[in-house]
């Protein structure tokens, strides 16, 4: 498969990708995104999301790729190795030799059982950085009591405290929309991964870089913690507020939702002027944050009612760009939304067998020096030869030798 030369800062690096599922694809996607070059090692069977779909209608099913698959595998090469046979793993080992990251989410041991643990392969590349996403970690950085459970990204929004302050105000936690229990901790590893690689450069050592999904997700909640320590709390769901800012809050308009966020007292000034109530401003009652929050049912009732009667885009053009809002927008809304198109967040790829692309997300980090972004289609299965890039990065790596630097199955992954 041909990947468009990469420009981008990662440019260069070669990336040996054993993720399947979400969680660990989105590492390696963002790696690509940035310019690495990401080899995906598949068994015969493939990454499991390759069938997983969504499919579009008249789409060729013999060629075509699933958007789960595509949009986290686009820019990727793709090739099969059977890393439970001798032969596979005895080639895998020829490939760790030049390479500079191995990237898993298998649960914890299965890199062992096959005889590639991190200590083995850093014993044939001592350069090698080797990042591993696992529900609740790896032993190497401090053993769970959970290590050996299987994760999704359900789980780690469970058990890393945002579902429990999610959801109606005095309601039943809810999960969120996107998978962000796989998607926030395969971001932190990615950004382990350049860290680590950069160390590398500098020093010739690589390292374990280990990313718990549980972990990520309690960084991701970090006010939870905070909070507790501080005032003895345990939060809870709060709806659409926020417990220390007011107004803070999606809310119905005439036609539709809208996002309000006016804590300052000069975006309190302006909204209540908009609302034709100039008298809220000196209101002791909402004179400032503190007193809004302490009579925030009383705001959100005002608040409430004059967006209940107006519509969304009459809100928009009132108070864009003067106070912090925003319409909630669905699929549509963005795909026709100006931003999308001049950000290059909607990308158009090459969809196998068919003379119509598809769209995906695109990249939002934007470099002025090294662009990035969405340098292709994801791979068909094995559609690269090992053998083929084994020969490209050897003649691509200046010091083959480590030591004279200057400087498996898709059910057992997590995610």
């Amino acid at each position: 498969m041909t990947v468009a030369a990469a420009s981008g800062p990662l440019s260069g690096i070669k990336v040996l990708d054993l993720t399947a599922m979400l969680a660990g694809p989105f590492t390696t996607m963002l790696l690509a995104d940035l310019g690495a070059d990401v080899v995906k090692v598949e068994p015969p069977s493939g990454d499991r999301t390759r069938g997983l779909g969504p499919h579009r209608v008249g789409d060729d099913p013999e060629q075509a790729l699933g958007g789960y698959f595509q949009s986290v595998n686009r820019g990727k090469r793709s090739i099969v190795l059977d890393l439970k046979s001798e032969a596979g793993a005895a080639e895998f080992l020829q490939l760790v030799r030049v390479a500079d990251v191995v990237v898993e989410n298998f649960s914890a041991g299965v890199m062992e059982r096959l005889g590639l643990s991190y200590e083995a392969l850093a014993g044939v590349n001592p350069r090698l950085v080797y990042a591993a996403l696992r529900g609740f970690g790896d032993a190497r950085s401090g053993k769970s009591p959970y290590e050996a459970w299987p994760a999704f990204d359900i789980v780690a929004q469970a058990m890393g405290g945002f579902a429990g302050i999610t959801g109606p105000l005095g309601g039943p936690p809810l999960k969120s929309g996107p998978g962000i229990g796989d998607i926030f901790p395969g971001t932190l590893l990615a950004l382990g991964v350049a860290a680590a690689v950069r160390h590398a450069e500098r020093t010739g050592e690589g390292q374990f870089v280990d990313v718990a999904m549980y972990d990520a997700v309690l960084a991701l909640c970090e006010r939870i913690v905070y909070q507790h320590s501080y005032l003895g709390i345990v939060p809870r769901p709060m709806g659409n507020g926020h417990p220390l800012l007011a107004p803070f809050d999606i809310m119905q308009t005439l036609d539709g939702w809208i996002a309000v966020a006016a804590p300052s007292n000069n975006h309190w000034k302006i909204l209540a002027e908009a609302m034709e109530r100039p008298d809220l401003v000196d209101d002791p009652r909402f004179v400032d944050n503190a007193a809004r929050l302490a009579n925030i049912a009383e705001v959100r009732q005002l608040l409430g009612e004059w967006l209940a009667g107006q519509p969304t885009a009459a809100v928009v053009a009132a108070l864009g760009g003067r106070v912090p809002i925003g319409p909630v927008n669905d699929a549509a809304d963005i795909f026709n939304d100006e931003h999308v198109r001049l950000r290059e967040m909607l990308v158009e790829v090459e969809q196998p067998g068919s003379d119509t692309p598809v769209t995906i997300a695109g990249t939002p980090i934007k470099f002025s020096s090294t662009p990035s972004g969405v340098r292709g289609r994801g791979p068909k299965l094995g559609e690269d030869d090992a053998s083929a890039i084994l020969d490209e990065w050897s003649a691509s790596t200046l010091s083959p030798d480590p030591t004279d630097s200057p400087a498996t199955d898709g059910d057992d992954s997590d995610g």
